[in-house]
């Protein structure tokens, strides 16, 4: 069966803010503009020179030292599980994964985030998605977070999109991830590609997916469409909808058409692929 992708940013994208203010961050007794204020002085900081993603990781081993808490996987988890999702995303990826079905194809889904992978993996959808590529911390001898193990920034995002395309989906496999595939023998083509974000950081997979023949949305909260809007009048992205993934929504009524445009693309290449046989004949 001919896969479909969606893949999805987290952060404003399936929840309303960052990942680390709906429990992180009060129990480090702080405000969501604090913590941010102080991971941007990191930042910013000449004597630092730090990345800005690394950044906002280094600060939270900081304030966790600090409020003598644990870093360690559970806790993120247990961060993950107080994520409060937009209307509708529970039910969104088995809604999907029938309506793929009911076409032919089989979907899958993938976040791609610079938020962190364990409280993605803590949160109630996390048993969805194939792969979740997001930052990770590595744990000592008492698991406790001591260092930045991986790092996703915007622009490493796009990585992400050729590894799911080619089926490279071990972080180390370099090889695959670099070999010259044709279209019909890789993983998912691009054109079977749906990404979701909220912003100009999913500008660069935005674009890379539809040079391809994929589709973008971006998504945006309510009476909050300005970046959205820009990104459409631009032509970066396909579609823009309201934050609401429920049944007979306008992403769903969305979705629905890219389906529909798919169903069409694979008619023709199954057309293209009979002339081919009959070609070597």
């Amino acid at each position: 069966m001919e896969k479909v992708v969606f893949m999805y940013d987290f952060d404003k994208t399936l929840c309303d803010r960052d990942m680390q203010e709906y429990e992180f961050i009060p129990n480090m007794q702080l405000s969501a503009n604090e913590f941010w204020t102080a991971t941007s002085n990191e930042a910013k900081n000449p004597g630092n020179n730090i990345e800005k993603i690394l950044a906002y990781m280094y600060t939270m081993m900081k304030y966790a030292k600090r409020n003598n808490i644990a870093l360690t996987r559970e806790y993120l988890n247990t961060c993950g599980s107080k994520v409060k999702l937009f209307q509708g995303v529970k039910d969104f990826f088995v809604r999907i994964n029938q309506m793929a079905n009911s076409l032919g194809f089989e979907a899958e889904h993938y976040i791609i985030s610079s938020g962190l992978k364990e409280i993605v993996k803590g949160t109630e959808i996390a048993k969805y998605f194939k792969e979740v590529y997001a930052c990770e911390f590595h744990y000592d001898k008492d698991g406790i977070a001591d260092f930045p193990a991986y790092v996703v920034n915007y622009t490493m995002k796009t990585q992400f999109l050729f590894r799911i395309s080619k089926g490279a989906f071990d972080l180390n496999d370099e090889e695959k991830l670099n070999a010259k595939i044709k279209d019909e023998d890789r993983y998912v083509r691009f054109e079977n590609m749906i990404y979701f974000g909220d912003g100009l950081t999913d500008v660069p997979c935005m674009k890379l997916v539809r040079e391809n023949g994929g589709t973008a949305i971006a998504i945006y909260q309510e009476n909050n469409d300005r970046i959205a809007r820009k990104l459409f009048e631009e032509n970066r992205v396909d579609f823009i909808a309201p934050a609401d993934y429920r049944e007979n929504s306008y992403l769903d009524l969305v979705i629905r058409k890219v389906f529909a445009k798919m169903v069409a693309l694979k008619n023709l290449n199954d057309l293209r692929d009979e002339e081919k046989v009959r070609g070597n004949r």
